[in-house]
């Protein structure tokens, strides 16, 4: 069973004045947010100041804070893989969640915050909306000094089919979407193993919902000339094979509604 949004499509770069309105289903159950930003304007949105726990998107601060002081082999490892040791150990170092406060400030995310104060080592429970995500994204293609573009973007682009975790991080973009694209994913919640460890090879086909956790799962990134951010929020019991489906199949019909 889906339900429809209707999903904003916009005329000026903040959203306002929209000029038409596109149905996308969205799964029932899932909380959902996105927001397509093409050519200085944000021409599909829905929900987008929503807020989310992070996930591995936090990693893009992450990697921004730490080039601030210069390159470092753990970044590689992070953005391609979404290395979760390579994380929490350049969050350790540069300060926990001052980190995101310094990239908040810096890149004038407003709904972007560190974990809460009881747990200040769990970078991935960092708060954001998919508004500041498109934020992130602009910073990397304009302001951000041209090595860490150049670095964050490269590795985005070189993104491996697995993560270090064995979880299969081409859901969304990566499946739905054609070539080039940049892209950092989200994950959390489906325990520290996926039913299915992924594998490099074929797409293998989904497999059945097992039931855990209460997950997210999150699809971010560069695609062409756009940039398209995908955030959900799973039901209790929802499998890693169904949210991947899901997203994926948002992911398309988001990107057609933007006009892909």
């Amino acid at each position: 069973m889906v339900e429809s949004s209707s999903a904003v499509r916009s005329a000026s770069p903040e959203g306002r004045s929209p000029v038409a309105r596109a149905s996308v289903r969205v799964p029932d159950g899932v909380r959902a947010s996105y927001a397509v930003f093409e050519h200085g304007r944000l021409v599909l949105q829905h929900h987008p100041h929503r807020v989310f726990r992070s996930a591995s998107v936090i990693k893009l601060l992450i990697a921004l804070d730490q080039l601030e002081k210069g390159d470092d082999p753990l970044l590689g490892p992070m953005l391609r893989s979404s290395d979760d040791g390579a994380a929490s150990e350049l969050w350790r170092r540069n300060g926990r969640g001052a980190i995101v406060t310094r990239m908040a400030r810096k890149i004038g995310l407003t709904e972007t915050a560190p974990p809460p104060a009881e747990k200040p080592g769990f970078w991935g429970y960092s708060a954001l909306s998919a508004a500041d995500v498109v934020k992130i994204y602009r910073y990397l293609q304009g302001r951000a000094p041209e090595r860490a573009r150049e670095k964050v973007l490269g590795e985005l682009r070189r993104a491996t089919r697995c993560g270090t975790d064995h979880f299969d991080q081409y859901f969304g973009i990566p499946r739905a979407l054609k070539r080039p694209w940049a892209v950092k994913q989200g994950w959390s919640g489906f325990g520290d193993a996926p039913g299915r460890p992924c594998s490099h090879g074929a797409v293998p086909a989904l497999g059945p919902d097992l039931g855990v956790g209460r997950p997210v799962l999150h699809t971010t990134g560069i695609v062409g000339d756009k940039i398209v951010v995908v955030l959900t929020l799973q039901p209790a019991g929802t499998s890693f094979s169904t949210a991947y489906r899901q997203v994926t199949g948002l992911t398309r019909e988001v990107f057609r509604a933007a006009g892909g």
